[in-house]
């Protein structure tokens, strides 16, 4: 027969051990993010996705409690970081999305190593990033409608480049290619850094880059904007028309960035990491880092970031389709 006191210390344990199993997932919860946590962004340091995921990460920090420290990994278009963050369980590995890792490879790729909509939870679009069309100041045109005329004149003289096949630049051009019926040459990069130390140097003749990673060169004359894919003016640029302006109307072309987290991320986590992403973005501080780059601060809900990316899928599906757009 057990004695009374044992009894009671028996359950005196099993309720203090059950209200320690109650209380200790909210504790985890509430004292994530634990270390710092890593921002893949998956292309080459100097284009817009650095200068958007730095602006976000810095922000992102002082909500977050943790530092967020930027981590640049290219290859295979964007492949080989969005394969490995897919995997990662360390709970503390987010990623840079963007058009092409997430609405053009999964229609140029014939097989990816990852699958954008089932392996990755959406959270929040940053900023969308104008696209601007490019020539070096010893190209012998001023506005884009030299340009189709030179290109009609020389046919396949021109050569443009890109940050690689399927990357934002490449779209941009092959979009204008389509509906202007012109030539270019395509030289793919590894990354926009590379890209623009030739079109600088004048090895390319023109190219379509992100605002933010140019604006200092239109500036200084050391490259000539002709046109801009939005589909109004940009401030920054205001004497520069847009393509649509300029006889193609209709047309529009734009970067974008949002911020993705594996979908094994429990949801209390990527919820936390929206929220501060999402305040981040809509900082003061953020938007006026970005706005002087031309870019867009955004800041969605998670919700609004998953129709977004399904939206885009459908549109760039036919561009790709049409313009046989092919990886290295």
């Amino acid at each position: 027969m057990s004695s009374p006191l044992i009894d009671r210390r028996t359950l005196l344990q099993a309720s203090a051990a059950s209200a320690a199993g109650l209380i200790l997932p909210a504790a985890q919860a509430q004292a994530w993010p634990s270390k710092p946590v890593r921002l893949v962004v998956p292309f080459a340091p100097g284009g817009s996705s650095e200068i958007v995921a730095r602006t976000t990460a810095h922000e992102m920090g002082k909500h977050l409690g943790q530092s967020v420290f930027v981590e640049n990994k290219p290859g295979a278009a964007g492949n080989v970081a969005m394969q490995e963050v897919a995997r990662a369980t360390d709970e503390h590995t987010l990623i840079l999305g963007h058009i092409g890792t997430l609405a053009v490879n999964p229609y140029m790729f014939d097989k990816l190593p990852y699958d954008p909509n089932k392996d990755f939870r959406p959270l929040t679009l940053l900023a969308k990033v104008p696209s601007l069309y490019l020539v070096h100041p010893d190209l012998p045109v001023k506005s884009l409608k030299e340009l189709i005329a030179y290109a009609k004149k020389n046919p396949a003289k021109l050569n443009y480049g890109s940050a690689g096949n399927g990357s934002a630049g490449h779209l941009a051009m092959e979009y204008l290619k389509m509906v202007t019926e012109t030539f270019m040459l395509h030289v793919p990069y590894r990354g926009t850094g590379p890209q623009l130390t030739d079109l600088l140097a004048g090895r390319l003749d023109l190219a379509s880059v992100g605002a933010p990673a140019v604006l200092q060169f239109i500036k200084t004359g050391k490259l000539r904007c002709i046109a801009t894919g939005t589909p109004q003016r940009i401030p920054q640029l205001p004497d520069v028309p847009t393509v649509a302006e300029q006889g193609w109307p209709g047309f529009e072309m734009t970067q974008w960035y949002g911020l993705m987290a594996p979908s094994t991320l429990k949801p209390e986590m990527a919820d936390k990491i929206a929220n501060a992403a999402i305040k981040a973005v809509k900082e003061q501080s953020s938007q006026d880092k970005l706005t002087a780059d031309a870019a867009q601060a955004v800041g969605s809900s998670p919700a609004d970031f998953a129709a977004f990316i399904t939206k885009e899928q459908q549109r760039w599906k036919a561009v790709v389709q049409r313009a046989k757009i092919k990886p290295d």
